[in-house]
């Protein structure tokens, strides 16, 4: 560490008597670092490093670290290639399923395997609750520290020290994204706040980046997964700010004591404390060839995806090559206009008149012994803020089905079918019912009321019936 002579020609000032917001472990957050990066970082380096940062974390988010953090730095192909735990087939299952509903894997893929390649190529660091410890990874060999990476993963580390983030709940995606909404928001918005101070205050003084923002240099295994997960990257920051402006950094706190209750919560700031999401009612209704999936060991036997999943899952055509077709253009998408630092507080737009207006969804997912591996049925109910919002998404999911090659099944106003030369090759039943859309899928049509006993062409025959009259305000009553 510095003598205090060299402190003050920095703008430091000595030591303080006892621990202070600003400094940590010896370091003030203003200090200049004798860091020599050519030749990667050693153990006294990253120490030094890594306690200014600290100082600089605890500096902005007014709140002091109880305790020093572990770090390690390791080159990204290690990162890459850590063993991973086996997962139980059940689970892949139950991934699969999921992420076949978004449209985003077909049911030949591992997802499980995707949402690792996407890690290996896009994550920049992590913080570890139950270790409590952070690891930075580099793209360099030898390995050097990215200090906004490092910083962000600081910032969850101060908030397990007060917040404890084992608490939370993240059994499901929306479940995950929403709490994320918060964790991440803040620690985004702690490192837009640390980067304007690199640029201006500490100016000359940060260590130069070595990767792109958010993380690695390497290529997406699927951008639709990766932009789900990022969702509480891009909106979080915007709707901690917004809470901050409103109440200080004592509100923030409060956060982690009520926090967010819906992606869309977070999406919509204004919405937090005002519109709780319904608890969706499901009944199992398959027969005896299939079969519920159910990881309750894991406190969870459904999916659940949120205003932020059913935007994805829109918004991906749009960035995949195949067709020009889309929902959810990516020009409505991207909020940053490249080249200039506008709006890099809120890097996308996750909102759309298909998606806002949702209240609640729930996805049960199903396998069958006696049909080709690989090959499984889903029941996915959204539930909306009103028969309108529910017509907007229907409308929405009939388009992103015709995008995928889907015809409707003549004679059954609710039955599609996408062909088997297509990616997604399955059938579908899709119904609104007032502020409701239900979801099924199966092999095959007749396949349909196996795994939902309400999909029969009875049903969709008086279901039509019903609604002729009604038709002429409504013409996609049968979705």
């Amino acid at each position: 560490m510095q003598s205090d002579a060299a402190r003050a020609q920095d703008g430091a000032p000595p030591d303080p008597e006892s621990d202070v917001l600003g400094w940590e472990n010896g370091y003030w957050y203003n200090e200049s670092l004798s860091i020599v990066r050519d030749d990667g970082i050693n153990k006294s380096e990253r120490q030094k490093i890594v306690a200014r940062a600290m100082a600089r974390v605890e500096r902005i988010r007014r709140l002091e670290f109880r305790k020093k953090v572990p770090v390690r730095v390791i080159p990204r192909e290690q990162f890459q290639n850590r063993s991973q735990d086996p997962v139980e087939d059940r689970r892949r299952t139950f991934d699969n399923v999921k992420f076949e509903a978004l449209f985003m894997v077909n049911e030949t893929t591992n997802s499980l395997a995707v949402q690792e390649r996407n890690a290996g190529s896009s994550i920049g660091g992590f913080y570890s609750p139950t270790e409590d410890s952070i690891v930075v990874i580099s793209e360099t060999r030898p390995p050097k520290v990215d200090e906004l990476t490092l910083a962000h993963e600081l910032v969850h580390a101060l908030q397990d020290q007060h917040f404890d983030l084992t608490e939370f709940n993240r059994s499901t995606r929306e479940e995950h994204n929403e709490i994320d909404g918060l964790v991440e928001g803040d620690a985004n918005y702690v490192q837009y706040r640390y980067t304007r101070n690199c640029n201006q205050n500490w100016s000359g003084t940060c260590l130069e980046r070595t990767g792109r923002a958010g993380g690695g240099n390497g290529t997406l295994a699927n951008a639709g997964i990766y932009l789900l997960k990022y969702q509480p990257y891009s909106d979080g920051p915007p709707f901690v700010a917004a809470i901050r402006n409103a109440s200080g950094w004592d509100g923030v706190n409060a956060l982690y004591e009520d926090p967010p209750n819906s992606t869309e919560q977070v999406i919509h700031p204004e919405l937090y404390g005002e519109d709780l999401p319904s608890e969706v009612e499901l009944r199992d209704e398959s027969n005896e060839d299939w079969r519920r999936v159910k990881l309750e060991d894991r406190g969870v036997n459904y999916a659940e995806f949120g205003e932020a999943g059913l935007f994805t899952m829109l918004l991906y055509p749009s960035l995949t090559q195949e067709g020009t077709e889309t929902v959810i253009p990516r020009e409505s998408f991207a909020t940053r206009n490249p080249g200039t630092n506008q709006n890099t507080l809120d890097a996308y737009n996750y909102s759309h008149p298909a998606t806002a207006g949702w209240d609640g969804d729930k996805l049960y997912a199903y396998v069958n012994e006696n049909v080709p591996e690989n090959e499984t049925g889903y029941v996915w109910k959204t539930v909306w803020d009103s028969e309108k919002d529910a017509r907007q998404f229907a409308e929405a999911y009939r388009k992103l089905l015709n995008i995928h090659g889907a015809q409707q099944v003549e004679g059954r106003p609710n039955a599609w079918v996408i062909p088997d030369d297509r990616e997604f090759a399955d059938a579908f039943h899709v119904e609104r019912r007032g502020d409701t859309v239900v979801v099924v899928n199966a092999p095959t049509v007749d396949q349909l009321s196996g795994v939902y006993a309400d999909v029969t062409p009875e049903a969709e025959s008086n279901a039509s019936s019903r609604s002729r009259v009604a038709r002429a305000q409504d013409p996609i009553r049968s979705a």
